[in-house]
Formats: structure tokens, C-alpha cells, sequence
């Protein structure tokens, strides 16, 4: 009897705990880079037509603390698009789950034309 009660307890337990899921706004930005962008050409780039995501999620082990990278996750949403520079108007969150945790960026691609014909080339 003894252990059917610890198994429906860790059974709610862990249905509990899965549903326990934090998206926190870290903050929101004109313009985003990890890259280093040539400003002076900045009348020949392009705005993207759609917003792009990346992200940097990190198991967590217990009650060692982990890190996700921040930068790795801005990125892998510049990565994402060929060519970008940087992201307009873009959202960092913070992601946290009971067995996961990291960020997330968002936003719209900012394209270097010159970056492409040399990709091409």
C-alpha cells in the first residue's frame, strides 16, 4: 500500500513540476549584433520580411547550476538568415523549465547584400 502511494505522489510530482515553465522578457532592442557590423554601408542594407528565432537551452543538473549563453543564442538567429548582420526590434528572453534552461532571441533580420554576392562568388 505503502509504495502505491509513492508512486501516484511522484506521479503528481512530475505532472506538477512539467507544467512549471517561466518565460521572462529580458528586454527589447532597436538593434541586436554579436557581429561586427560597417556601419558606413548601412544605406545599402536590407530589412528581412520575416522575423527569425534563435536559441541557447542547457539541461539542468539538479541543483548544480547551469548557464546558457546568451550570446550563442543571438547567433543562431543572425545565423539563421544569410547574410544578416543584425536583428531589428528584438526580444530577449529568458526561458526556464524544471529541466531546461536558456534564452531566446527574436527579431527581424537587418541583410548585408554585399555579405550574399560573396557567398555567391
Amino acid at each position: 500500500m505503502r509504495s502505491k502511494i509513492g508512486v501516484v505522489f511522484m506521479a503528481f510530482f512530475v505532472i506538477a513540476l512539467s507544467g512549471c515553465v517561466s518565460v521572462n522578457r529580458v528586454g527589447d532592442f532597436t538593434i541586436i549584433s554579436s557581429k561586427n557590423i560597417d556601419l558606413s554601408r548601412g544605406a545599402n542594407f536590407k530589412r528581412g520580411t520575416t522575423r527569425v528565432k534563435g536559441q541557447d537551452m542547457v539541461s539542468t543538473m539538479g541543483f548544480v547550476p547551469v548557464t546558457a549563453n546568451m550570446k550563442t543564442a543571438i547567433d543562431k538567429a543572425i545565423e539563421s538568415t544569410p547574410g544578416t548582420v543584425a536583428l531589428l526590434d528584438g526580444v530577449i528572453s529568458q526561458k526556464t523549465t524544471p529541466w531546461k534552461v536558456g534564452y531566446m532571441v527574436e527579431g527581424t533580420p537587418l541583410i548585408d547584400p554585399a555579405l550574399l554576392t560573396n557567398m555567391i562568388s
